[in-house]
């Protein structure tokens, strides 16, 4: 299969719903590698129980947000991530399982995967390439996450991908780089189980597989009873308010008209969103960061016009916005992210 270039603004917050096997698997590998103390304390932060989160289907993309960071800083391992990421089996999938079965090959399960962040969970928006015969995922912080925790989520994901995808075509899932934005360390587990070169030091995080691994065949013996067909979505505040937002782009509204169009106090909307784990101005953020991507990225029109388009009074106003977005000015970021000529 073919992947055409794309950007995809997958990052979920907040109250946004989050697949609850993942942070299952989390705590699995606490419980056996930090003892059940440290699991239940995980736990009693998060507001979820262990038992009770063995019948769960989601959870909230800030628990396992918490869940992640929470690990990071008490192991202090740099690939922890990758570590945690290594233990998933194709079972633990839950109601993903459904999908997987009307897949015929790796890049099928894969391009759900991408086009499905509703359904998977996604820390993050990614850039997506075909370049020389080789896919590439790059990940772009939009949400001004700690680089660290970041690079914690980003490990996971990509060894989560091979394990899983390893268990799924029944042999070894080798990609063929990693960058990381980040000084340079040990990297000899990540390495290991991707079989990539470690690059550090880089713009972004991301990773590049060889077609020949996304046309391997499913050949996973699914076990139909083990498959959950149905997953019932959460209600999300945060979702309706990245809604609003979008749909009065340009012009997004202050927090004092947005809590006036909802019939709330400022106190209220304030206090609502502080509980899913995010701010107003952070969800601003997203919305318009997002938005200029999607333009910038299109090559159809210039920087100033952009600028005017996002409703900025200057041209040099948006470059600083842009930069504290994604710590690049926007000329710099096209270069970055720029198509290569005859690859895609």
């Amino acid at each position: 299969m073919k992947f055409a270039q794309s950007y995809k603004p997958n990052m979920m917050v907040g109250d946004q719903s989050y697949p609850a096997y993942q942070l299952r698997n989390l705590l699995r590998y606490l419980q056996k590698h930090q003892g059940e103390e440290v699991a239940q304390r995980l736990c009693s932060q998060i507001g979820v129980g262990i038992k009770e989160l063995e019948h769960l289907q989601l959870i909230y993309v800030w628990q396992a947000d918490f869940a992640m960071a929470f690990l990071q800083q008490y192991t202090q391992d740099p690939e922890i991530g990758a570590k945690v990421g290594c233990q998933y089996s194709v079972d633990d999938l839950d109601f993903l399982l459904s999908f997987f079965t009307e897949c015929k090959t790796i890049g099928e399960c894969l391009q759900f995967v991408v086009s499905h962040p509703e359904r998977v969970g996604s820390f993050t928006d990614t850039l997506v390439s075909n370049e020389g015969g080789k896919l590439r995922i790059r990940w772009l912080n939009t949400g001004k996450i700690d680089p660290k925790r970041y690079s914690c989520q980003f490990q996971h994901s990509v060894c989560g991908l091979a394990t899983v995808g390893s268990g799924l075509a029944g042999q070894p899932i080798l990609f063929d780089k990693i960058t990381l934005a980040e000084k340079a360390r040990n990297a000899d587990y990540l390495s290991s189980v991707t079989g990539a070169e470690i690059e550090f030091g880089a713009e972004f995080n991301e990773w590049t597989i060889d077609h020949r691994y996304l046309s391997l065949p499913v050949t996973y013996q699914f076990n139909q009873r083990m498959i959950n067909k149905e997953s019932v979505k959460q209600t999300s505040y945060i979702e309706s308010l990245l809604e609003l937002l979008r749909q009065t782009f340009p012009d997004c509204p202050n927090m004092e008209q947005m809590a006036i169009h909802q019939n709330i106090s400022d106190r209220t909307l304030r206090r609502k969103i502080s509980q899913a784990g995010t701010s107003y101005q952070k969800l601003v953020d997203q919305v318009r960061c997002q938005a200029a991507i999607g333009l910038i990225l299109s090559e159809e029109k210039s920087i100033e016009d952009i600028a005017e388009i996002m409703g900025f009074g200057d041209v040099s106003h948006f470059r600083q916005s842009f930069k504290h977005w994604l710590g690049h000015p926007p000329g710099h970021f096209l270069r970055l992210n720029e198509k290569k000529a005859d690859q895609s």
